[in-house]
């Protein structure tokens, strides 16, 4: 699985790091800049503004248009976007090996954007025409307000879209101002997977990016107070009811990260667990799931529930005990093992082409510190053991669930 694969790291000196998994076997490049700028580092009179802020950079500069920045994609055939979530934004292309510089070049012109007026002003709407596309998306609209309720003025339950209210107000001058903050070389990391020439990329880079002054960034981490209990939301115009549930979990650094992740899946992947037996297969849910997300400091059970409004209280009360049962019986060695070789199995599968290992040790690299190839991590998975689950089912976790219900009443 790692047989040829080379880790390559150095730190250039306006603070950029830059890694690589150089695989010789690969026929593509991979190239990322992930920013340690995300919602969780917003204040409110900002709220949504790096999610912004990512759209403001494929406007392009004094070099580069927006019209150009999209053609010269396409020159390259490259398969490239960009994303922000609570803790960071992340630009990233790949291309077939012989053009991997002139993508790291693009993608370095992204992150030198000259955040013109006319620009901010047009991309505003864009934004806003977001923000209502998923007010009409029922899920969506209650992850939103679940996880700013769940996380009760912590960071993590920022909007990562922002509202109406502050989208309309923000200014571009204000967006500068986050960009001078966050933006920082050593708040950013490269990230370089597949086929490429480490040398010359390197070399490339630190050209490049010469003129980046470096600075401190520091991101707040005030201790959580998740709330707890059982809310609902009235829309008459839904024909579902669309429920979350929040519990307390593990935060990323943790050793035991990966405990709550088996956990979860065993309980509540999208087939083959717990939950789908109970509710999915039948029929009393068309989608029943329970993940764990991990963030930096804090960590966090997700539940959904999708159900017939006649049905719901039913349903979800035989949703909660399917997780008082695993607090109280805990889970069997088969269903441990089961879970493990699932979530293993997608870390290969998505470990096949070279911008999907971008994604994994690159941000594991980057919350961490620390390399991990697709072997440890598997590795690390499947020797995670029954014991530790259940002893996190002891802690009771789902006692301390909040669930948020919207439906039509």
């Amino acid at each position: 699985m790692t047989s040829g694969l080379r880790f390559d790291h150095a730190v250039l000196p306006n603070g950029l790091t830059v890694i690589g998994e150089h695989n010789p076997r690969a026929v593509t490049t991979a190239v990322g800049y992930m920013v340690r700028a995300g919602a969780r580092d917003e204040t409110p009179d900002v709220s949504g503004v790096s999610h912004f802020l990512e759209h403001m950079c494929f406007k392009g500069n004094e070099r580069y248009s927006a019209d150009d920045i999209n053609r010269v994609f396409d020159e390259l055939g490259a398969d490239y976007n960009a994303y922000t979530s609570e803790e960071r934004t992340v630009y990233y292309g790949a291309v077939t090996a012989d053009k991997g510089g002139r993508l790291l070049e693009l993608l370095t012109e992204l992150l030198e954007p000259s955040l013109r007026q006319d620009d901010f002003e047009m991309e505003k709407k864009v934004i806003l025409e977001e923000i209502a596309m998923y007010q009409d998306r029922p899920a969506q609209r209650l992850f939103e307000s679940a996880n700013q309720r769940y996380w009760n003025g912590h960071p993590l339950g920022n909007s990562v879209l922002g509202s109406v209210e502050s989208i309309t107000a923000l200014t571009r001058d204000a967006m500068q101002v986050y960009f001078d903050r966050r933006y920082a070389p050593s708040n950013v990391l490269l990230v370089l997977a597949g086929n490429y020439d480490w040398d010359a990329m390197l070399a490339q880079a630190e050209r490049r990016t010469a003129s980046w002054r470096d600075y401190q960034v520091v991101r707040e981490r005030p201790a959580a107070r998740p709330a707890r209990g059982y809310e609902e939301l009235v829309d008459p115009k839904l024909t579902r009811q669309h429920v979350a549930l929040y519990a307390p979990g593990v935060p990323v650094e943790s050793p035991q990260r990966f405990v709550p992740v088996v956990l979860a899946n065993a309980i509540g992947d999208s087939s083959g667990s717990r939950l789908y037996w109970e509710l999915v297969d039948k029929g009393l849910s068309d989608n029943a799931w329970l993940a764990h997300e991990s963030g930096e400091g804090e960590g966090a059970f997700v539940g959904y529930l999708s159900v017939a409004p006649a049905k719901a209280e039913e349903v979800l009360e035989r949703y909660q005990q399917v997780l008082a049962r695993a607090q109280d019986e805990g889970l069997t060695p088969e269903e441990w093992r089961r879970a493990q070789r699932k979530i293993a199995t997608g870390l290969t599968f998505r470990a096949e082409t070279p911008l999907g290992r971008l994604m994994s040790f690159g941000t594991a690299y980057q919350t961490l510190g620390v390399y991990e190839s697709v072997a440890d991590v598997v590795a690390a998975v499947l020797s995670t053991p029954l014991e530790a689950g259940l002893e996190l089912l002891r802690r009771r976790p789902f006692d301390d669930a909040y669930v948020l219900a919207l439906g039509p009443g």
